[in-house]
């Protein structure tokens, strides 16, 4: 029962979606629960032919911050199931 209800919190985990914006909104990502990027929406005034590097680094940053919110979220579904036990020493 208690995998099956692990289970349907991953399927459920997986269909969401996690959003950043760095740049004052110049840069917004966003990440589905499976971690994989599904939307990167850039302002055009944040696109500069002469400064490549800095929408790198907003793509890079927004990137990282909703990949965190993706984790944070996927580790507080595990926590709930698991009552706060740490699992970390188990083997899977």
């Amino acid at each position: 029962r208690m995998q099956r209800q692990m289970e349907e919190n991953q399927k459920a985990l997986e269909e969401k979606e996690f959003s950043a914006t760095a740049g004052g909104g110049a840069v917004e990502v966003t990440v589905s629960g499976k971690k994989v990027v599904t939307k990167v929406k850039l302002d055009k005034d944040a696109v500069d032919p002469d400064d490549v590097e800095m929408l790198e680094d907003l793509i890079m940053a927004a990137t990282n911050e909703a990949l965190g919110k993706a984790d944070e979220a996927s580790t507080a579904a595990m926590s709930s199931m698991t009552g706060g036990l740490n699992l970390g020493g188990l083997p899977f």
